[in-house]
């Protein structure tokens, strides 16, 4: 699990990297030319879909926590194992958890400040902030970025653990089941 969730969050944060850079292509995002339409949706695009798969890639961690966290609590009693490995496993779960929801909000807000920063809405912060819409939109967006990268470190690191974990709980079945003469695969 740990090699598919490193790919998966690198493929996701370098997804939100481009949508920055081409967020920062735009010359103009009010100009009524073609092109600069096309630049706008373009980045809305990649924008939405590196949001919508980093948003995938926190649900998939904290499922993949939801469930080896039942195998190893089932686990954990049918071959009376102390309950350590449950123990340890929980808290990185929820170790990791201020971290995701933090992001989750940053993403959701990353989206609401790009919106407010298309010239084609009729709402506007211009100057709440000392900034312009865009600006304000693109310092959520590195912020966002920034907690993401944190956030999948942070995760990896406990997904990684946890394998170990699972590698231990899975030893000492393997022990108990040849110790009692059952058949080990």
């Amino acid at each position: 699990m740990k090699r598919i969730f490193l790919t998966l969050a690198l493929i996701a944060n370098l997804t939100l990297m481009y949508a920055i850079w081409r967020g920062l292509q735009i010359e103009d995002a009010a100009g009524q030319t073609v092109e600069a339409q096309q630049q706008v949706g373009l980045h809305m695009l990649i924008g939405l879909g590196a949001l919508t798969f980093a948003m995938l890639i926190h649900a998939i961690s904290l499922t993949y926590f939801m469930g080896t966290g039942r195998f190893l609590e089932e686990t954990s009693k049918a071959y009376s194992l102390p309950s350590d490995y449950y123990d340890e496993s929980q808290r990185r779960k929820y170790g990791m958890l201020p971290g995701m929801v933090t992001c989750l909000l940053l993403l959701v807000c990353t989206g609401a400040f790009g919106a407010i920063a298309d010239p084609a809405t009729p709402i506007s912060l211009a100057g709440r902030f000392g900034m312009t819409d865009a600006q304000v939109h693109l310092s959520v967006a590195v912020a966002t970025l920034l907690a993401n990268l944190a956030a999948t470190l942070q995760e990896y690191l406990a997904v990684s653990r946890n394998s170990q974990i699972i590698d231990d709980v899975l030893g000492e079945v393997r022990r108990i089941r040849v110790e009692r003469g059952l058949p080990v695969e």
